[in-house]
């Protein structure tokens, strides 16, 4: 397990987290929950925040107005390690895909390079303690979306060079070597395939062997058990949830969270709103039908769902308050796959800046403290903590670096 030191990285929290005392729980411990928060490695696996706010001509250097993500108040939640998502949808095909991943990895090296004081590429275990241990933001790439390789092992091969160390299989579209959660449960009778094809368990082996991390979010099941078949090495869901509290395709059954567990993987929870909270579609479903006016003006504005959905919210803050899950909604599922296989198979991959709305009293990055807060009012010990935090996305980057030789030449 891996410790900052607790002047490493003071935190400016939003006043309502700390503002009581601790809980009994946490009293009971002996812990301060603010101080065992500095203490932890936090690790998040999921944020979008490149393709939602930088390619869009943000700069992430400096406090936004907008989005939930940037420096200074990554830095404010205690976030010492973080996975930037390469990201585009299925629409960018052959010549299009792979440009645009090196053109987003482009853009957080720059970022890189104009805050060398803040931020630096990590590529390894060792790198993520190296930066952490100089008051830094340690950055990781994962990719969202085989497609981004476009059926080719040596862009694998080039994602691999330029730092990308996870990536997911799918995304929502299927590839033409592995089917999607949303192909497989909704579009069924158009796939040629389903799982794995003989190119995509080539896939896989080649990940492991270059030390990239198999993600399977967005992955349909007989993609996920196809690649826990094949795959040496334990694997990462980056940002899902649990399907017993919301079942939609993209979260997890408890076979699929056991089979992760039995792998030695780690399943890191999605604080979406419609993925923690069954009901929560329905209410913004219906919040939109009662104010069509609205509706209709922010349609033409605002033609894709989620840029919709964020000002639609926007432009009623006490409606949209009133929808949103509550803030245990989220503890619950860490602590459902806690209680299913263990502490030792669960972390975060919030998809902050990738969704719409949040719980409440979750509004952007600088909020993780609130969870070390609530984990330990839930009688989950600061040992366990630190597990959840981080510890257990290391031990998971850890365990597939390639061991005694470079992976490539």
């Amino acid at each position: 397990m891996f410790y900052k030191l607790l002047w490493m990285i003071p935190l400016i929290l939003p006043m309502q987290v700390f503002a009581q005392q601790s809980s009994p729980a946490a009293a009971n411990h002996g812990v301060n929950a603010l101080a065992l928060h500095r203490q932890a490695l936090v690790f998040d696996t999921h944020n979008d925040v490149l393709s939602e706010l930088t390619m869009k001509g943000y700069d992430i250097s400096h406090r936004l107005p907008v989005g939930n993500t940037d420096l200074v108040r990554l830095k404010e939640g205690g976030v010492d390690a973080q996975f930037f998502s390469i990201w585009c949808d299925g629409s960018y095909g052959r010549g299009q895909a792979f440009a645009w991943a090196n053109r987003e990895i482009d853009s957080l090296m720059a970022i890189i390079r104009r805050n060398p004081d803040k931020i630096a590429l990590a590529t390894s275990a060792e790198d993520v303690k190296r930066i952490v241990a100089q008051h830094k933001i340690a950055a990781l790439i994962g990719v969202e979306g085989g497609h981004m390789i476009e059926d080719r092992l040596d862009y694998l091969d080039s994602l691999y060079k330029r730092g990308m160390r996870y990536m997911t299989l799918t995304w929502n579209n299927s590839t033409d070597w592995a089917t999607s959660a949303m192909d497989e449960t909704l579009h069924a009778d158009r796939l040629t395939h389903k799982g794995l094809t003989a190119f995509g368990r080539k896939v896989v082996q080649r990940m492991n062997e270059l030390g990239v991390i198999v993600d399977l979010a967005h992955v349909g099941r007989q993609t996920f058990y196809d690649a826990l078949a094949v795959t040496t090495k334990p694997v990462l869901v980056s940002h899902s949830s649990v399907y017993a509290l919301d079942p939609v395709p993209r979260n997890l059954t408890d076979d699929q969270i056991r089979a992760v567990a039995k792998n030695g993987g780690v399943i890191c929870v999605n604080f979406y709103d419609a993925f923690l909270d069954p009901h929560f579609s329905h209410r913004l479903d219906s919040l939109i039908d009662a104010h069509p006016r609205l509706r209709d003006s922010l349609r033409q504005l605002y033609p894709e769902t989620m840029d919709f959905q964020i000002h639609f919210l926007k432009a009623l803050p006490k409606a949209a308050y009133a929808i949103k899950p509550p803030f245990s909604l989220l503890i619950d599922h860490i602590d459902y796959i806690a209680k299913l296989v263990g502490v030792d198979y669960v972390g975060l991959g919030a998809d902050f800046d990738g969704a719409e709305a949040y719980p409440r009293h979750m509004d952007d990055v600088t909020y993780y403290p609130l969870i070390t807060k609530a984990l330990l009012q839930r009688g989950y010990s600061p040992a366990d903590i630190l597990k959840i935090l981080g510890g257990n996305v290391m031990r998971v980057l850890e365990a597939n670096q390639p061991v005694g030789r470079q992976a490539l030449p």
